[in-house]
């Protein structure tokens, strides 16, 4: 028998019609002849639903029985004997009673051809439960109370919401790798922004944020591209607050190294199935567009039909991309003056040194002399004086050395042209070393400007506790381009090297000998990158990350020691205050003990039978309830000194809840635990005397003529026990259970104590969960 094919009807919450929907869809496959049979189907005496049953084909279930009940069960040979073209299993997230042919009805959902959500607000499925249209009235206040609280539902209509999402974009993908489509067709808007690193980012993040929400599901990935040939230029600090900024509207941020900007930030769109692109407008200069159309126009031109690009104005456009320019900067009286003088007043000095030695160097050489005084006047006064000094020197050679001499005119020709290239020599020489030293400085103040800024931001974060152990090494991995980083670390130097904290998809080395950097921190630890060999002068930055890192480490380490410490700080805090929170309690019974028994030896009166027995009955009842007080008190001591352990077995609620209400009277308390619950896996004694405290304490303070109700449901993978009182209206417990207290709707409290249903519990042990212990075959079983 071949695969069939699967739909799944997928809701977040009881009630919001997944099984009215497909009964639905049923009646409409049978009026257009599909052969379809009801496999299964819990309609839960919901009137609506049920009717939809009506001219339907229904498969006979199948009785199995189990502890001595008759549950029923889908029949799974009968329908695949049956072979219809279309079979409706209801509520697939159920486990079947032992004994079925399979564990579970889910175990092929991940397998499914086709999802359809159906979906409700959680106002509207509150109404519905409101009306009775979900539970029966005498369970709908605890259900609007609990399950179906409005925060709760939304957590779980988002996740199911998400999930749809994610599948339609699988099946997206699949189709366009089956039909060769080259053209991106997205189920929702997916928006990159293009970030440099420049305030205007913080206007591009906002402009997408806007668009996704425009584009109903629409998701933001913002995109940090630099280059692979040192430290970025751009600011680690702004860098910073546009993450946060981008994680605050609900996206993402990436990192991505490239050397070609525009291309990669296609190759990362095109990757993650992106619809538009936001890249703001240009901060290059009119005149810088002389080098190329920029990485906007780029972009735009080779983005292809489907990826649209948003060209976004901000205050930083045409403003220039370098370091500020001083506008009248001056370089100092002392430099200008030494400037002038060797510049105007070198070819002088050189002039008279020349001809007063009387010695014939030839003009060749001449004109070499006065283009060092030329050369030396542009480094210290700039353009301006090297002109000056290279007008003066050409004169200076005519009149004194070149032939007829004494005369500004120039016999030979060659000595003209010779003279003209010692102008545009002298010229060329003084700019370009005053280009190349403007340029060396340049690049030397920005790249400090940027290991500044990186340090600052560093020290600032770390001092404050923001930064954690993976945050800082992703920062090490961004800021310098590495494939990965590693804080490698051992006990001693005969230890193997142990990671201490990882980042990045790249290969790991497991001695910091193996890395492409290595960077000691003190003699047991080491920052070490991979991805590509640095320079000399990124290790200082590289270092100070280096020492950051051994903080952040040790800062970790010691809150979780204040952590773990804490544990037994707030066992010794409980314990202390234990005394004075019961002593009434402690005080009124052993007070009645006390009155009684003064009676009963006083002389003056002379009791009647009936009375002594009265006395009696009060003081055996006092001691009682001493006795059960004293008890707690112990438990509780014992439990958290860790001398008991609890000893958990699986066991159904029925078997132990009854036991607890023995110490109340019989009308106080109603009970509504159904058969079908699954087994809890706790420790029965401590259950017991867990649920007789709760029910105890409900009857104590609840108004005459109103019982305690204590009911049980299951929830996912979890089995809840609900004391409920009309009263005038607690820490974990040690069977991996919670405690926890609730308003009665209509007035009261409720008490909620949640216990791990024995099949999740079985399912952690198989899949090694440490916080569930396997505790040893005791020879006797220990219960308080």
């Amino acid at each position: 028998m071949g695969r069939g094919k699967l739909r799944i009807y997928l809701g977040a919450a009881p009630g919001v019609g997944k099984t009215y929907a497909m009964l639905s869809e049923a009646h409409r496959r049978v009026e257009r002849g599909t052969d379809f049979v009801v496999a299964l189907v819990e309609h839960h005496e919901r009137a609506r639903t049920e009717v939809l049953l009506h001219g339907l084909e229904q498969i006979t279930r199948n009785e199995l029985g189990y502890r001595g009940a008759v549950f029923t069960e889908m029949d799974v040979d009968a329908v695949l004997a049956r072979r219809p073209q279309v079979a409706l299993v209801d509520e697939p997230a159920h486990t079947n009673i032992p004994g079925s042919r399979n564990a579970k009805r889910r175990q092929v959902v991940r397998r499914a051809d086709q999802v359809e959500l159906v979906d409700m607000s959680p106002q509207a499925l509150r109404r519905r439960m409101a009306h009775g249209n979900i539970y029966q009235p005498d369970k709908i206040d605890a259900a609007l109370s609990n399950y179906f609280r409005p925060g709760n539902l939304t957590a779980l209509r988002e996740p199911a919401l998400l999930w749809v999402a994610d599948r339609v974009d699988e099946y997206l993908k699949q189709y366009r790798s089956d039909h060769q489509v080259q053209r991106i067709r997205a189920s929702r808007e997916w928006i990159v922004v293009g970030l440099t690193g420049g305030p205007e980012g913080r206007t591009l993040i906002r402009r997408a944020a806007r668009l996704a929400e425009k584009g109903a599901g629409g998701e933001v990935l913002a995109v940090y591209i630099a280059r692979s040939d040192g430290l970025t230029s751009a600011s680690p600090k702004e860098l910073a607050v546009q993450r946060t900024l981008v994680e605050d509207l609900g996206g993402t941020f990436h990192h991505v190294v490239g050397d070609d900007i525009p291309a990669s930030l296609l190759d990362f769109a095109r990757g993650v199935n992106a619809t538009q692109i936001v890249l703001g407008s240009s901060r290059r200069k009119s005149r810088e567009y002389v080098l190329g159309p920029g990485v906007g126009a780029t972009v735009a031109r080779d983005s292809g039909p489907g990826l649209d690009v948003h060209i976004v104005m901000h205050e930083e456009a045409a403003k220039g991309r370098g370091l500020p320019v001083a506008r009248g900067a001056s370089l100092g009286r002392s430099r200008t003056v030494w400037g002038w003088f060797i510049g105007v007043g070198g070819p002088v000095l050189l002039t008279l040194l020349l001809t007063d030695i009387d010695a014939d160097l030839g003009l060749a050489n001449d004109m070499l002399l006065f283009l060092t005084s030329t050369v030396a006047a542009a480094l210290l006064g700039g353009l301006l004086l090297a002109l000056a000094s290279a007008a003066v020197g050409s004169l200076l050679l005519n009149w004194f050395f070149t032939p007829p001499l004494h005369r500004i005119s120039i016999a030979d020709p060659k000595n003209l042209l010779a003279l003209v290239i010692f102008v545009f020599v002298a010229v060329a020489v003084a700019v370009a070393s005053v280009v190349d030293l403007a340029a060396r400085r340049t690049r030397q103040a920005a790249r400090l400007r940027a290991e500044s800024e990186i340090l600052s931001f560093l020290a600032g974060n770390v001092l404050r506790g923001e930064t954690g152990l993976e945050e800082l090494l992703e920062r090490v991995r961004e800021t310098f381009g590495m494939e990965s980083a590693l804080l490698l670390e051992r006990q001693s130097d005969v230890d193997p090297w142990m990671c201490a904290g990882r980042v990045g998809p790249g290969r790991a080395p497991e001695r910091p000998e193996e890395a492409d950097v290595d960077v000691p921190v003190g003699d047991h630890m080491a920052l070490a990158p991979a991805g590509r060999v640095l320079p000399a002068e990124d290790r200082r930055v590289l270092a100070a990350f280096a020492a950051q890192a051994a903080v952040v480490l040790d800062r970790q380490r010691l809150q979780c020691e204040a952590d773990q410490a804490k544990e037994p700080a707030e066992g010794n805090r409980i314990r202390t205050a234990l005394p004075a929170a019961v002593s009434h309690d402690l005080r009124t019974p052993l007070a009645g003990i006390m009155a009684a028994v003064s009676s009963l030896r006083s002389d003056d009166v002379a009791w009647s039978p009936q009375d002594e027995a009265e006395l009696l009955e009060g003081i055996d009842g006092g001691a009682d309830r001493l006795d059960h007080l004293v008890g707690n008190l112990l438990d509780m001591s014992r439990l958290q000194t860790g001398t008991v352990t609890p000893l958990i077995r699986e066991i159904d609620l029925d078997e132990v809840v009854p036991m607890a209400l023995g110490g109340v009277p019989e009308a106080s308390a109603e009970l509504d635990i159904p058969e079908t619950l699954p087994m809890v896996a706790v420790d029965p004694g401590l259950l017991e005397r867990s649920v007789a405290n709760l029910v105890e304490n409900a009857v104590k303070y609840s108004p005459d003529g109103s019982a305690v109700l204590v009911s049980a449901s299951a929830i996912a993978e979890r089995v809840e026990v609900r004391v409920a009182d009309r009263g005038p209206g607690v820490p974990d417990e040690a069977m991996n259970g919670t405690l926890n207290a609730e308003d009665t709707p209509g007035g009261g409290l409720t008490t909620v104590l949640t216990l791990r249903a024995a099949q999740a519990r079985a399912e952690l042990l198989e899949e090694g969960d440490a916080s569930v212990e396997r505790p040893a075959e005791p020879e006797r079983q220990t219960t308080c």
